[in-house]
Parts: structure tokens; C-alpha cells; sequence
């Protein structure tokens, strides 16, 4: 009855002034066991009892008679959940580069051990952060930059291994520790970022470089192949008007009694500078080319030309 009226009086204050008076009145109702010589505990939480000041008993989660009258009491609960502090150690490096290193440390307190994690310290927190900056602060100044991020996982397990030593003798147990950020000053950091582009454009320079050099390679082989083919092509095309040429003479020399080799060379040339002539009055396109044309220059353009082919004929023999 007492209890029903005690909810009643709960739900109307929930109703009239929030949450909050609930939450006391349910305190109250925890107070109002513990009067009668009982107490709860909850799940993954411990309660550490005492005796007229002095520990007695450490409870497991459930419902236990603590009779008061003989000068039982709850000293106060332990929760056995695992735990996370995020410690951020300033320092610096072997390179006198200033980091901020932040180190995440997993930590429950062990149920076998109780007494000590409830008794033996009263600031945990501190009592952790403090041993991380002594692990950082040793193990950091001895790498420089670059190594420091290389062997982050060795600086996580010096700084977990001095926990797990320092704390186990308080009832706490080290599940891990992380290194999950090291953040260089900001001016380093936007050097260190420069330094990585001029790199990567360095290299960037030499394969364009080194692909440039290869095209004018390529091309200047190309060139000496295609001017190599051409000289070929030439030198058998002048062969080829060389040997004509012989034939026509000897054919026409044979045929025509009186005629020698010389009468037939000059006749062969008039005629074909008379066709060039032809062609370059025929195309509208074509420039102008002025060249001696009367008889007399005919002659000297066939002397010349005929001393000139056979001087190259001479010359290919």
C-alpha cells in the first residue's frame, strides 16, 4: 500500500513537473530499501560494502540483504564496463617539429580486484592521462617526423605496456591503447604538403621530359629512314634516265647511218627542253622562269647539261 501510494505521488510529479522528480523519486525509493536492509545491483556494476567505516564485501549485480543496524553500508558502486580516455600529449620530435599526438586507452576495472580500483585511486582519469604523457613524452624526442608516423604502433604499445604494468596494481585493466592521430603544427604540415607536390612535379618533368625525348628520337629516325629511301630512289631514277638514255643513243646511232653519239644527245636535250617549255606555258599555276632561250643558249644548256650527266655516270662507275 505504501508503495502504490509512493508511485501515485511519482506519476503525478512526472505529470506536473517533468522527468526530473521521477528520477529523485526513484532515488528515494533506493534509499527507502537500503532502510529496510536491502539493495539492488545493477548489471556489469559492483557495490562495495563496509562495517562501521571499514571494507567488508564486494556485491555482485543482484538483490542482498545489507542490515544496517549492524553498521553495513554501500560505500559506492564500481562499474565494470570497458571505459575510453582520449589524452592529447603535446611534444616534439628528434627534428624539432612540434606534434600534438592524441592516444585513445581502453580500460575497464577488474571485478577480482575492486577493493583496490575503488580504494587505491581517486582520480583514475588523471591517474592514466598522466602515464601516457610520461610513455609519449620519452618515446616521441628520440624519432623524427617521418619515423614518428612510421612507428605510431610502437609508441601505442610502449604507452600500453606502462599501463598495463602501472595500473594492474590498482584494480584496472589496460584492454588497448591506440595512437589514432598525429597532428604536426600546421605550418609544418603545409611545408610538408609542398615539399610532396615539388616531388611529384619533379617526376612529372622528367617522364615528360623523357617521353619528348623519345618522339625527337623516333622522329629524327623516321627522318633518316625516309631521307636514306629517298636518296634511293633517286639514285635509281638517274639510273634508270641514264640507261634510257644510252639505249635511245645506241638505237638511234644504229638506225641512222652518219649520226654519232654527241648528235643525238644534243637532239634528245632540245627536245626536252622544248617540252618543258611547253608544260610551264600550259599550267596557269606555275611561276615564271626566265632562261636564256635563243640558239646559242640552247647549245651551251646542252653542253652543260650533257657534261654534267656524264660526269655523274662517270662518277656511279
Amino acid at each position: 500500500m505504501k508503495y502504490n501510494k509512493l508511485w501515485t505521488i511519482g506519476f503525478l510529479a512526472y505529470k506536473h513537473s517533468g522527468f526530473n522528480l521521477l528520477l529523485l523519486l526513484a532515488g528515494l525509493k533506493k534509499k527507502m530499501g537500503q532502510a529496510f536492509g536491502c539493495m539492488q545491483v545493477d548489471q556489469s556494476n559492483v557495490a562495495i560494502t563496509e562495517q562501521f567505516g571499514k571494507f567488508d564485501d564486494v556485491l555482485e549485480p543482484g538483490c542482498h540483504c545489507l542490515p544496517w543496524c549492524f553498521g553495513y553500508q554501500v560505500a559506492g558502486e564500481l562499474s565494470l564496463r570497458v571505459q575510453q580516455l582520449d589524452v592529447r600529449c603535446e611534444t616534439k620530435t628528434k627534428d624539432n617539429v612540434f606534434v600534438t599526438v592524441v592516444a585513445s586507452v581502453q580500460y575497464r576495472a577488474m571485478a577480482e580486484k575492486a577493493a583496490d580500483a575503488f580504494y587505491k585511486l581517486s582520480n583514475t582519469k588523471a591517474q592514466i592521462q598522466a602515464y601516457v604523457f610520461d610513455v609519449i613524452r620519452a618515446s616521441v624526442p628520440k624519432l623524427h617526423l617521418d619515423a614518428t608516423f612510421e612507428q605510431k604502433n610502437d609508441i601505442a604499445k610502449a604507452v600500453e605496456d606502462e599501463l598495463e604494468k602501472a595500473m594492474s596494481a590498482y584494480g584496472f585493466e589496460i584492454v588497448q591503447t591506440l595512437i589514432v592521430d598525429i597532428e604536426p603544427d600546421i605550418n609544418v604540415k603545409r611545408a610538408m604538403n609542398e615539399i610532396n607536390a615539388a616531388a611529384r612535379m619533379r617526376v612529372a618533368a622528367n617522364e615528360k621530359a623523357e617521353a619528348e625525348k623519345i618522339l625527337q628520337i623516333k622522329r629524327a629516325e623516321g627522318e633518316a629512314e625516309s631521307k636514306y629511301l629517298s636518296g634511293l630512289g633517286i639514285a635509281r631514277q638517274r639510273q634508270a634516265i641514264v640507261d634510257g638514255l644510252r639505249d635511245s643513243v645506241l638505237a638511234f646511232s644504229e638506225n641512222v647511218p652518219g649520226t654519232s653519239a654527241k648528235d643525238v644527245m644534243d637532239m634528245v636535250l632540245v627536245t626536252q627542253y622544248f617540252d618543258t617549255m611547253k608544260e610551264i606555258g600550259a599550267s596557269s599555276k606555275s611561276s615564271s622562269v626566265f632562261i636564256p632561250h635563243g640558239p646559242g643558249a640552247v647549245r651551251d644548256i646542252a653542253s652543260q647539261i650533257r657534261d654534267g650527266l656524264l660526269q655523274g655516270n662517270s662518277a656511279q662507275q
